[in-house]
């Protein structure tokens, strides 16, 4: 796969560069030296991510303002501005893609081509959806192409950080001890539930990642997706009962074995 490597804090030269078929390292995030010029991107930034008292819909709003006004900089001809979105984005996308890739250095491939795409892509977006979600259906969409080509189908990664994610709740449902069995037990669900969400059929396989594992909202998913709320909510909807379908034995076995 073509791919370039990216450097947020030096990206200035690389991005109308042809791509290169050699496999390059991994995007390393450099910490920018310290500057006494306050950035009026960066500082409603880290203003917005201390913001919690306020409420998360808050807080959100100001991300996409945020990103709204980087968008359009980058419109504009202003490349650092996409170096910002780069930062801001990379560690999420990267997590996005390990969902459905399991090789690290595939990873760091597909997710710089679907940044890549993103910037070449950047002048004719026109802000209908929050700008993450465009990114995420860009990325989405780049490895279901790059496992296509490879003869390949996307896999789920139980590996992840839940940050700022749902998950399934199964563990509430085990007994609450912690001995041999039930970290056992609790081995034997994230497997089930592994096997059970890669039997899916893509589309409920994508909607029940972006929704448990990413905590994407009905809407962003649905923007993501490029399908009605409705249809988002079913496919949600079928995805946890074929899940709960395959967890159902494991749960009942646990009620019964629990120890008083």
């Amino acid at each position: 796969m073509d791919t370039i490597t990216l450097r947020p804090t030096n990206l200035l030269d690389v991005w109308d560069a042809e791509p290169k078929t050699a496999r390059k390292t991994a995007p390393v995030l450099e910490k920018a030296p310290a500057s006494r010029h306050v950035d009026p991107i960066a500082a409603p930034q880290a203003q917005a991510g201390s913001a919690l008292s306020e409420g998360k819909t808050s807080t959100m709003s100001s991300e996409r303002d945020i990103d709204h006004e980087l968008v359009l900089r980058v419109q504009r001809g202003d490349k650092k501005a996409f170096e910002l979105l780069v930062a801001k984005y990379h560690r999420k996308i990267a997590r996005l893609l390990s969902r459905m890739i399991r090789d690290q250095a595939e990873i760091e491939d597909v997710s710089q081509e679907a940044f890549i795409k993103a910037y070449r892509a950047l002048p004719s977006f026109r802000g209908e959806s929050a700008f993450y979600t465009w990114l995420y259906r860009i990325a989405i969409n780049t490895a279901k192409n790059y496992l296509a080509s490879l003869g390949r189908r996307p896999v789920l990664s139980t590996e992840y950080e839940d940050e700022d994610g749902e998950t399934l709740d199964t563990a509430a449902q085990l007994p609450d001890m912690n001995t041999p069995e039930t970290e056992m037990m609790n081995r034997q669900i994230v497997d089930t539930v592994n096997q059970a969400v890669e039997a899916l059929p893509e589309e409920l396989r994508t909607a029940i990642t972006l929704r448990e594992m990413e905590g994407l909202s009905y809407e962003d998913i649905a923007a993501v997706m490029n399908c009605p709320i409705g249809t988002v909510r079913s496919r949600i909807f079928r995805a946890r009962e074929a899940i709960a379908v395959q967890l159902k034995p494991l749960i009942e076995s646990a009620g019964k074995d629990r120890r008083w």
